[in-house]
């Protein structure tokens, strides 16, 4: 089983979102019986919440189901338990660094990092634009997808 974690500030827009997106991705191929997919926050400012009404409303204006989600708080012990520990921006990648310790095993890195132009995802918290979000986060994914069946299909089939 593939495991992938996706990582933003609080939990309740970008990472949910591409926890969701992954999940639509991954369910759309018939594997969901090898991927398990969840979201958490560096900071413990909205622990305990559900997902961003604005994240809500654009999965669901996209036809992604949203699960019941509350936010919760990246942990250290996440690196052993993770294949992929995946954040939405630079700031979001320090801190996940500063929570996890070191990363000899490479398996974080940014999720626009696996298309053919890497960048953050701007945080819809404040650009109010969860459309561009979507966007990005949807491109995202599915490079990181491609990625995926690419480099660990071994595990896959």
């Amino acid at each position: 089983m593939i495991k992938i974690l996706f990582v933003c500030h609080g939990n309740i827009c970008r990472s949910p979102m591409s926890q969701f997106v992954m999940q639509d991705l991954v369910n759309k191929k018939n594997l969901t019986a090898h991927f398990y997919i969840d979201s958490a926050a560096t900071s413990t400012e909205e622990l305990g919440n559900g997902v961003h009404y604005g994240t809500r409303g654009k999965l669901k204006e996209m036809g992604i189901p949203v699960l019941n989600h509350r936010a919760t708080q990246l942990k250290r012990s996440d690196y052993d338990q993770y294949d992929y520990i995946i954040g939405m921006d630079q700031w979001n990648q320090r801190n996940m660094l500063r929570i996890l310790g070191k990363d000899p095993e490479h398996k974080v890195s940014l999720l626009l990092d696996f298309t053919s132009h890497p960048r953050d995802i701007a945080d819809p918290w404040y650009t109010g634009n969860f459309d561009v979000t979507f966007d990005d986060v949807l491109e995202g994914c599915e490079a990181l997808l491609a990625h995926i069946l690419q480099e660990d299909s071994d595990r896959l089939y």
